[in-house]
């Protein structure tokens, strides 16, 4: 598969449609050769990359084996050419590593990525979404251990909401939450159709789960938001949840779209409690855009 990215219709979108440059008193360091290179080096990575192993990886698809996800062949690289690019971090916050440039610039990029290979695509999706979440309702303390590596892309991220019995339905969701002595939870319950819930291409996966702790209301009214990472903080053990199976989706088969059991798996509450709801929904909307 070829692919060459429409840079000119790209930029009249942004500069015509959108008006980007209205923006400029915003973002100063932002200007036409800027922009021109990001999306010169979005198309040229897309190109060179991405599409030549979208065909590829679709055939080949994942392996699962004792609960690890192996990618298909030329992603690790891709992902690693992806990574030390900088190109998670394009609209994220500087204080945490982001190089702060308009949301429609980094929407431009991803669309780049997407259309070459959207099964690589929804790996860095997720995570922009995590990294959101996170920006708008982690604490302190949350923000400054996840979000410098979520956005330099050592680590990724996943959306965990939907459950066998609970699809859109989520106030029929059954995973629970046990408070423990430390502050910290136990998560244990199933979630279905995770995209990039499992694989090798990262050093951590910072999962985004919804939970009821015991005790909160049924229905939508009792959900919480956790952050439940594959490896624990405080001594990097593997943390209580795995992959039990994977799902194949038409045309994207290079993208593993786990079943993660969480077995008492240790998470933190990110923002208030049975409001977990209206915290993922920034995540879910990250990913519409």
């Amino acid at each position: 598969m070829s692919y060459h990215a429409p840079i000119g219709d790209m930029r009249f979108a942004l500069e015509a449609c959108a008006n980007l440059w209205s923006l400029r008193s915003r973002f100063t360091d932002l200007d036409s050769d800027l922009l021109e290179a990001i999306l010169d080096g979005a198309g040229s990575l897309a190109a060179e990359m991405l599409a030549p192993i979208n065909r590829s990886g679709d055939r080949a698809g994942v392996t699962l084996k004792d609960g690890v996800v192996t990618t298909a062949p030329g992603f690790r690289d891709a992902y690693a050419a992806f990574k030390d690019a900088g190109w998670q971090g394009l609209a994220a916050d500087p204080t945490y590593g982001g190089q702060g440039l308009p949301r429609a610039v980094a929407l431009a990029v991803f669309e780049t990525i997407h259309a070459a290979n959207m099964s690589f695509g929804l790996l860095p999706m997720l995570t922009l979404g995590a990294i959101e979440a996170i920006e708008q309702h982690g604490a302190p303390d949350q923000k400054a251990l996840y979000l410098e590596k979520l956005i330099s892309g050592e680590w990724t991220g996943t959306m965990n909401l939907t459950e066998p019995q609970a699809g859109s339905d989520l106030g029929a969701l059954t995973t629970k939450a046990v408070p423990q002595a430390d502050g910290s939870y136990a998560i244990t319950g199933q979630k279905i159709f995770i995209t990039w819930g499992e694989h090798d291409l990262a050093d951590n996966i910072i999962h985004l789960v919804l939970a009821r702790i015991e005790g909160a209301p049924m229905g939508s009214k009792g959900i919480s938001m956790f952050i439940v990472p594959k490896f624990c903080d405080a001594d990097g053990s593997r943390n209580a949840v795995r992959c039990i199976g994977v799902e194949e989706k038409m045309g994207i088969h290079a993208s593993p779209t786990c079943t993660l059991a969480y077995e008492g798996a240790t998470g933190w509450l990110i923002g208030e409690e049975n409001k977990g709801l209206a915290a993922m929904f920034t995540m879910m909307n990250a990913a519409r855009l």
